[in-house]
């Protein structure tokens, strides 16, 4: 799910990042290397949508001309596609209007004059029961709605904006006194020059955010690089949804200075990462411990790491580590997931599921964005989802563990329904 929402915002700010720096009057003049419409037909054909010299790629560094680039994106005008796809092909066709006017295929002024302030968003039902022995059993229904906009500053730079309303439906008694809220989740600036990407502002975690932090990060984040990405980020984390699983933490308002940096190399079927966090909160010091004989401190220290590789376009299996070199217990959290195929949004009736063994010590899987095990518990989980219609989603986990610190049953049901938009 995560994973639908951050592609949506990632392919809004793509196509959002059109130039009219270069001027359309000669066909045959190059397209510059660093110029965006590079990246977006990269993107369509990785979607399958569009091709470029028959093998897909632009023969190493060459530049094209308006005229071969136009050729690319009547072929894929020609296809109907729809979603983010059309979006994109949308935005190209009205940069090279021009050469396709050429070609005989007419471009409208309203693709033309395309809004700069796209938008995206979904609403969603997510239905989840924990049972944990000894305890009640909790239900929990909640109503979503997200808005997720994102406006073109200028050639490079975007603002990217989350706002979430919801409602528990637990609470809600039929009267104006129904619990709903309405957050300004994220909002930051979103700069790209060639392979550097660089987000100022309230941003989501770029580093382990499944195993380790789902949240936001206030501070600054940069990413260079193509098959090999280095990444900074650097800011203040509020441990306010983190309190919960640290183990003994009594500061519900507390936050940590964050530092981060991060390897990761993707290329073909093959992923491998490294990253490194430092962070400082008094929160720590009711759960972290020196080794040398001092009482507390208050650094939580991380490192981790991660690979997957995809076996074919059905198969992948991939794993994660981490460690908290300052707790003195329930520092480790790992993870091992084996998937299958997995629902695509656009097309009604893919489906995909996928089994996975997860272990979340509370002290080092601060916040965990799984849905179906916890941190401070380790087992079994499984899940599947299915596209209902298009751009609706239904997605069902089950995990079936213990907690950590005691060893008691653990268990989650989860399900959620997604409308994208």
């Amino acid at each position: 799910m995560k994973k639908s929402i951050i592609t949506a915002v990632t392919t809004a700010m793509v196509i959002g990042a059109a130039s009219t720096t270069f001027a359309a009057t000669n066909p045959f003049s190059d397209v510059p290397a660093d110029h965006w419409a590079y990246d977006a037909v990269q993107q369509l054909a990785a979607d399958g949508v569009i091709e470029g010299y028959g093998d897909g790629s632009f023969q190493g560094n060459k530049n094209i001309t308006r005229y071969e680039m136009a050729q690319m994106v009547a072929k894929a005008m020609a296809k109907n596609t729809s979603g983010a796809d059309k979006a994109l092909v949308d935005k190209l066709a009205a940069e090279f209007a021009e050469e396709l006017n050429t070609l005989g295929v007419r471009v409208s002024n309203l693709e033309r004059n395309a809004d700069k302030v796209k938008w995206n968003g979904q609403a969603r039902y997510t239905y989840t029961s924990e049972r944990n022995k000894g305890e009640k059993r909790q239900n929990d229904d909640e109503l979503l709605f997200r808005l997720e906009p994102s406006a073109e500053v200028n050639d490079h730079w975007h603002v990217n904006a989350r706002l979430d309303a919801s409602t528990d439906l637990a609470k809600d008694s039929g009267d104006d006194k129904q619990d709903t809220t309405v957050k300004l989740k994220r909002i930051w600036a979103e700069g790209q020059y060639g392979t550097t990407n660089i987000k100022l502002g309230k941003l989501p975690m770029q580093l382990n955010s499944d195993l380790l932090f789902d949240d936001e990060l206030s501070g600054a984040s940069i990413t260079t690089g193509k098959d090999l990405k280095l990444t900074l980020q650097a800011g203040r984390w509020n441990l306010n949804r983190a309190n919960k699983y640290i183990k003994d933490a009594t500061d519900d308002d507390s936050a940590a200075n964050m530092q981060s940096i991060g390897l990761q190399y993707d290329k073909n079927k093959l992923s491998l990462g490294a990253a490194y966090h430092n962070l400082n909160s008094d929160t720590f010091r009711n759960v972290v411990k020196y080794r040398d004989g001092a009482t507390t401190t208050d650094n939580a220290q991380i490192w981790a790491v991660n690979a997957h590789y995809q076996f074919d376009k059905n198969v992948g299996l991939g794993g994660t580590y981490a460690e908290n070199a300052k707790a003195d217990n329930y520092k480790k959290a790992g993870s091992v997931e084996l998937t299958y195929k997995g629902a695509q949004k656009e097309n009604r009736g893919t489906w995909g599921m996928y089994t996975a063994y997860r272990h979340l010590g509370q002290n080092v899987a601060f916040d965990p964005s799984y849905d179906g095990a916890m941190s401070g518990t380790k087992g079994w989980e499984v899940g599947t989802n299915y596209t209902l219609a298009k751009n609706t989603v239904a997605t069902l986990k089950y995990f079936n563990g213990e907690q950590i610190s005691n060893g008691k049953d653990a268990q989650k049901l989860f399900g959620r329904v997604q409308f994208f938009f």
